[in-house]
């Protein structure tokens, strides 16, 4: 049996044809993470209900979470590491930008103090674009670092969402499942280097 696959969007949700919507349609076992207020990004409630659907599965699931999206699952994977088969992380959005109520206010303190320390037990690929609009990558780097995940650049594609051009994406599925193949002796660098990715 195919480990369950949790579809995690970020602010605003992601609708009927953006790549998380497509992928979710190629993948049986795949389904959207319920119950997250959408227009209001809220670190805390959003991680809560990520790790309510980790809980419920079936086995170990994986992750796909967009934007503010990765912020909630990498809380929530880093609670259950047992629970968490792998993350695919596609375009973080900026910590910095938020704070606990939503987005933060000039006087406000920032939520990235709640994931300097998260470091995911379990194989992790943060995707991110030189010219994102809602994290620069040296940021996305520096994420990716933090939390121990490896490191793919898709060059200046923004925020990789429809807006940018990503409805169906068949190199992000091609990417979940070449980390799915690897999960007993997982190196990401070396998966993604063997492939071609457009």
């Amino acid at each position: 049996m195919k480990q369950p696959v949790l579809i995690l969007p970020g602010y605003l949700g992601s609708g009927p044809a953006h790549w998380q919507s497509w992928l979710e349609r190629q993948l049986p076992e795949a389904r959207r993470v319920e119950g997250i207020a959408w227009q209001a990004p809220q670190l805390g409630r959003w991680a809560g209900r990520v790790g309510d659907a980790i809980d419920r599965a079936d086995g170990p699931v994986w992750l796909v979470a967009h934007s503010f999206g990765c912020l909630a699952g990498v809380i929530a994977a880093s609670i259950r590491p047992e629970r968490v088969a792998g993350a695919l992380l596609v375009a973080p959005a900026d910590p910095e930008r938020f704070a606990e109520a939503g987005f933060r206010q000039r006087d406000e303190s920032s939520i990235a103090r709640w994931l300097y320390d998260t470091w995911l037990a379990c194989p992790s690929l943060v995707v991110a674009s030189t010219n994102d609009p809602w994290m620069n990558f040296a940021s996305a780097a520096y994420w990716a670092d933090r939390w121990g995940s490896r490191l793919h650049c898709l060059g200046a594609v923004g925020h990789i969402n429809v807006d940018s051009g990503f409805g169906p994406w068949p190199d992000g599925l091609a990417m979940l499942r070449a980390m799915q193949a690897a999960q007993g002796s997982f190196l990401v660098g070396e998966v993604l280097d063997a492939a071609s990715f457009s």
